[in-house]
């Protein structure tokens, strides 16, 4: 399996296990927002990225930089009292997902002799109440010999 495909199967089980609040659906494949339960919330969509590979030294070695998007969808059911705002679930969901993702950051490569993760970026995205949506890039840095996948 390659680097790139373990780190986002790594990533999709570390945020299917993680403490609450825990995503209800995890999903490779796009989906419509539109079609899902409110039981179904918060769901994240996670997709490979972008990656880098260069020479890191002589002797066969590289570094590889795989990008891992994670689409964060949260939603607040709308009742008055003590309830959370849209702004609210998706902040703790952010920080949960990171905090998780923190848990072990070698994302257990195979081919690799060593890796990282860090999250390297959060965007929030304006959509209408009771909807809101984020965009977590999650950077995984690896090394690996010429020639592993």
């Amino acid at each position: 399996m390659s680097n790139r495909e373990s780190a986002v199967k790594n990533i999709i089980e570390v945020l299917e296990d993680m403490n609450p609040p825990r995503p209800t659906f995890v999903s490779r494949e796009p989906f419509d927002l539109d079609k899902l339960a409110i039981t179904q919330f918060p769901a994240l969509l996670v997709t490979a990225g972008n990656e880098t590979r260069e020479d890191q030294a002589m002797g066969g070695y590289r570094r590889g930089i795989i990008e891992v998007n994670i689409r964060g969808f949260v939603r607040s059911d709308g009742r008055k009292g003590f309830v959370q705002s849209v702004d609210e679930k998706r902040n703790n969901l952010i920080e949960r997902i990171e905090e998780a993702l923190n848990t072990n950051r070698n994302r257990e490569l195979a081919t690799a002799r060593a890796a990282t993760t860090h999250v390297v970026s959060v965007e929030v995205i304006d959509r209408t109440p009771p909807l809101g949506e984020f965009l977590m890039i999650a950077e995984v840095h690896y090394s690996f010999t010429k020639g592993a996948v």
